[in-house]
């Protein structure tokens, strides 16, 4: 298994930047109330979760560097401070550079972001700070982390759009193990929660509250299936939840789990979000067409597409376009 591209090529996947590609509306001439706001929210959505899971990859690399972090003996990391995820102490994140405090009672890797990522396609500047708690170890089953986003800033290259998350995420090693050692384990799974707030270059807030899980397995490669945890009471599989910029209330359901598979270089290939919004949207995003809309059977060699089909309820107007990611 070629671990040592995993979170090169899975960054690419977890960054993916979401633009209209086309747009076809079935409902009258006369504009349906907050459309266009409904294609600034759905492109935010992208933005920050896509963002939000590069960040949770890069945190699961850097745990993985240091062997009195992870747990890992030096035979599995290669040699203290190195990592068969490559890149050294960089982890393999190439627009970063990492410290390590494993001598107090709460070990600490700290990672300072500061501009382009590998690919050219965003720039991120900012401080992410993991806790690891006295006598835990990452490969340990139950091992939960806390990690501090302080202001990181993320802009689009293609279009200038910037966020800047701050908050706190948890990760929980639900099943213990390390990701170095997939090939040869059943799986590994993850859970995650956050709470974040994320404004936007107007000034506008966004707040943030996820619950998921990750399921690691292995399948001519690493195959990734995520799918929500959060309850409302009626429904279970919320991944995301909050008010979005325009302060209008929203959350995000995973109905069909979302897949990124490596043999098809770490990208998602497969799921579906319902978005459930105060405003009576309600918006369905399905992944892994192609520019037609149909599902891709084989991975493509150029974009993939989401088809996002809304409702807005108070008159049944609807209306679909087309991201490419």
């Amino acid at each position: 298994m070629k671990t040592s591209n995993f979170f090169r090529i899975a960054l690419v996947a977890a960054s993916l930047t979401f633009m209209f590609a086309c747009k076809k509306d079935n409902s009258s001439s006369s504009s349906t109330p907050s459309t266009t706001n409904l294609q600034t929210s759905s492109d935010d959505q992208a933005m920050a979760s896509n963002e939000n899971e590069a960040v949770s990859n890069d945190a699961t690399a850097a745990l993985t560097v240091s062997p009195s972090i992870s747990g890992a003996s030096i035979n599995e990391t290669g040699k203290p401070g190195g990592s068969v995820l490559g890149g050294g102490d960089s982890a393999g994140i190439c627009d970063a550079t990492i410290a390590f405090d494993t001598t107090s009672s709460t070990k600490t890797v700290t990672i300072t972001y500061n501009g382009t990522n590998c690919w050219g396609n965003r720039t991120r500047t900012g401080t992410v700070v993991i806790s690891v708690p006295k006598g835990v170890h990452w490969a340990d089953k139950g091992a939960t982390v806390s990690i501090s986003i302080e202001n990181l800033k993320i802009t689009r290259v293609r279009d200038g759009k910037s966020i800047v998350i701050n908050g706190t995420k948890t990760i929980t090693n639900k099943s213990g193990g390390l990701l170095i050692n997939l090939a040869t384990l059943p799986s590994i799974t993850y859970d995650l929660s956050d709470t974040l707030s994320i404004a936007f270059d107007n000034g506008s807030l966004r707040t943030w509250n996820a619950s998921k899980e990750r399921v690691f397995t292995y399948s001519n490669g690493i195959v990734i299936t995520t799918t929500g945890t959060h309850s409302d009471g009626t429904n279970s599989d919320i991944a995301e939840w909050g008010t979005n910029r325009f302060g209008v209330s929203y959350s995000s359901r995973i109905t069909a789990p979302k897949v990124i598979e490596q043999s098809c270089d770490f990208r998602l290939v497969s799921g579906q979000n319902t978005i459930t919004s105060g405003d009576k949207f309600t918006a369905v995003i399905t992944y892994g067409l192609d520019a037609n809309g149909i599902p891709v059977t084989s991975c493509p060699t150029g974009n993939f597409y989401a088809n996002v089909a809304w409702t807005y309820l108070p008159t049944g107007k609807t209306g679909s376009f087309l991201v490419q990611y």
